[in-house]
This record gives C-alpha cells, structure tokens and sequence, in this order.
C-alpha cells in the first residue's frame, strides 16, 4: 500500500489535499474541510462527513455549488460530534445548516449528537438520512437501507439549492425529495483492503462476485460466479427499478468501487444505458467515475435518481469542487 504507517493515512491525506486544493481550508488537527470563503452571507450551510476510504466522497465535494463542509473519520470510522459540530459553527451564516447524512448506525448517532451541540451554540440544524441502497433491508452496519451513491445526488441538488439562496426549510425539502427520488445498487468484485489490515477484509474467491455489496464490503444479496458486464447491468438496474418504478426520466451514476479502471466503467455504463433503454426509462443526465468508493475494491455500483425539471435544473447549476466540476 502506498502509505507511511496506518495511524497517519487521513492525516497525509489531508495534508496533500490542501496542497493540492488552495481554496479549500483543510483544518488537519480537527479533521474538518471547509470552502474558504465560509461562512457564505445568506446562505444555508451543507455539512456531510462519514469514514475515510471513500473518497472523494465527502471531503472532495466541498466547494461552491455543493458541500460547505466535510468531516472525514477514520477509516470507515465515523466523524465524532465534536468535528461536525465545529464544521457547523464554521459555515453558518445565521441561516441554519443541513447535515446530510448516510445512514450508517456510528453516523446517525454522532450527527444526532452533533446537531445537539450546535443549537445549544445557537446555530438552527436541519437533518436529512439518506438510505438509497436497494439491496438488503438491514445490514451489518444499519437499521434500514444503507446510504450509498444517492448521497452524491442529495449533495450535489441541494447545495445548488442552498447556493441559490434558498431558506434552510426549501434546502431540507430538496434533500428529502432526492431521498425519496433515489436508488442504489452495488456489485463487488474483489474485496477492499484496510491501511490497519493490509488484507482483504472480506473473503470473496477469485471468480465469484458479490450482488448488493456495501460500501463497507457488508454483504449483499448472493454470490454467484463471474457475470458478464451486461449481465451484471441486468441484475443491478432491475434490482433498483424493482423498488425505484421511475414515471420520470432519471439521472444515471454509475460508479466505481475504487479499483475498476474508467474503461470498464464507460463500458458498464453502456450496458446500463441498454438495459434503460429496454426497461422505457428516459436518462437525463449520466456520470461516469469512482466518487463513492471502498478503497481498492473492484466493482461498481448504479444509482438512479428520478428528476423533475426543478431538479434536473438544480444538477445543471454550475458546481466547483475537487472532484466535481462543471459551469464554472
């Protein structure tokens, strides 16, 4: 692994995130990625965060046009309160912040607490849980659907939203509309290796997939031999359709794990598009890329979100961020 010594990975990494990224204020100590220009006057503030390991989700999706803050834990180890709340307090401009959260058991507990934190500071909190993934109703890690892929979606929608000037009430209702409106599935084909582990940390045998994978590597719905492209595009869009039945056109993501290279990537996105197409479902927008990953684990994951005008507006307003770029 390309690493010093496990007990510094996020610190470094932060540390070359802020040379790489000057208009980002990277607070290495506390463990909080801010836009420079925070607090913004008038404006909502979005603070997300969760474990390490995923990157760039969340740390690279601060920037004008999505996230305020971010508050990357350990690997795949929740942010504790302290951070968030501090995030919080950094962004506010007297108009509330919304934290988005995935729906992880350490997650819910900690933003909960947080948010306690920071009304106690007199800063007006909003949450919004997102549970988008398809494959199993509970999981290792979650009472409920796990958050996955739609946390882009939620992210990217409603920081347009609040970037606009919507009030905290507008910005919470664009987020859970997004919730309601998304949909994952993911598919692992090798197992992720933990900088503390330094070994897989989930036994899948060389040609054998994992249908419904976490972003933790927690299990998903079956093993079966090794798919073709096509035929896991089969299973994992129909798995979303099953509970997703989009009367709208949606927005595509189709995303890789962390270990899967682009080319497959596009190809796979192809074989999503067919299955789309077969299935009468109009795509409005798609991106193709690694943004909600699980270290080096190859594999891929879909995530649908049905959009209406508003927020097919809202994805195109313009965004300026580490890993997600365009209008600007």
């Amino acid at each position: 692994m390309l690493i010093n010594v496990p007990e510094t990975v996020v610190a470094d990494a932060l540390r070359g995130m802020a040379a790489a990224h000057p208009e980002l204020t990277i607070d290495v100590e506390n463990r909080v990625v801010l836009r420079r220009d925070a607090p913004v006057a008038n404006k909502v503030g979005l603070v997300s965060g969760g474990g390490s390991g995923h990157e760039p989700m969340h740390a690279g999706f601060v920037g004008p046009g999505m996230l305020d803050a971010a508050c990357p834990g350990e690997v795949f180890t929740s942010p504790v309160p302290d951070q968030m709340a501090r995030a919080a307090a950094a962004v506010d401009s007297g108009e509330g912040v919304l934290f988005v959260v995935k729906n992880y058991t350490g997650d819910v507990l900690n933003f909960d607490m947080a948010a306690e934190l920071a009304e106690d500071e007199g800063v007006r909190v909003a949450k919004v849980l997102v549970d988008d993934d398809v494959a199993v109703v509970d999981s290792t890690h979650t009472a409920g659907r796990r958050g996955t892929g739609a946390t882009l979606f939620v992210e990217k929608l409603a920081g347009a939203a609040a970037e606009e000037g919507a009030p905290l009430e507008r910005v919470e209702a664009v987020a859970r509309q997004v919730v309601e409106s998304s949909r994952s599935f993911g598919v692992a084909l090798s197992a992720c290796t933990t900088p503390a582990k330094g070994g897989p940390t989930f036994d899948l045998p060389p040609g054998e997939l994992e249908l419904g994978v976490g972003i933790h590597g927690e299990p998903g719905r079956e093993r079966r031999g090794m798919m073709t492209s096509g035929e896991i595009a089969d299973a994992a869009v129909d798995a979303v359709l099953e509970d997703l039945r989009p009367d709208r056109p949606v927005l595509a993501l189709v995303n890789g794990m962390g270990g899967t290279p682009l080319l497959e990537l596009y190809g796979f996105a192809s074989e999503v598009h067919r299955v789309l197409g077969e299935r009468g479902v109009a795509v409005a927008r798609t991106l193709v890329g690694g943004y909600v990953t699980s270290l080096d684990m190859a594999g891929c994951s879909v995530t649908l979100c049905r959009v209406d005008e508003e927020l097919l507006r809202l994805w195109d307003a313009p965004v300026r961020t580490p890993a997600l770029r365009w209008g600007v």
